[in-house]
């Protein structure tokens, strides 16, 4: 067994463990996205709560920000090689989930 320092689960949590995390990291496994099409996409999520959860992934070097110099400027989002690895998760996220939804749905 791992030591809880070293818990792969705990690592995994740490990143995709965050509200609204793998609802961002599902619509970018989807492609570029620009700030406004994922707000649209994310009905609920606040400016600044996706604003955060963009940055912290940004940091952890899943997310890639492009601002392009335009009058309004345009910034657009998407996953690194190292994020797009975190689509094993979010398949297994919406497989589980959709079996979930079926099993209530025939009780």
């Amino acid at each position: 067994m791992y030591n809880v320092k070293e818990c792969p689960v705990d690592r995994a949590l740490s990143v995709m463990g965050g509200k609204w995390t793998p609802q961002i990291i599902y619509e970018l496994l989807g492609g570029t996205r620009r700030f406004g099409e994922l707000r649209k996409a994310l009905p609920g999520v606040s400016p600044k709560t996706l604003t955060e959860r963009l940055r912290m992934l940004e940091e952890q070097a899943l997310v890639t920000r492009t601002i392009y110099p335009e009058v309004p400027p345009r910034v657009e989002y998407a996953l690194t090689e190292h994020g797009q690895s975190l689509g094993k998760i979010v398949d297994a996220m919406l497989e589980w989930g959709a079996d979930q939804i079926r099993l209530e749905k025939a009780s």
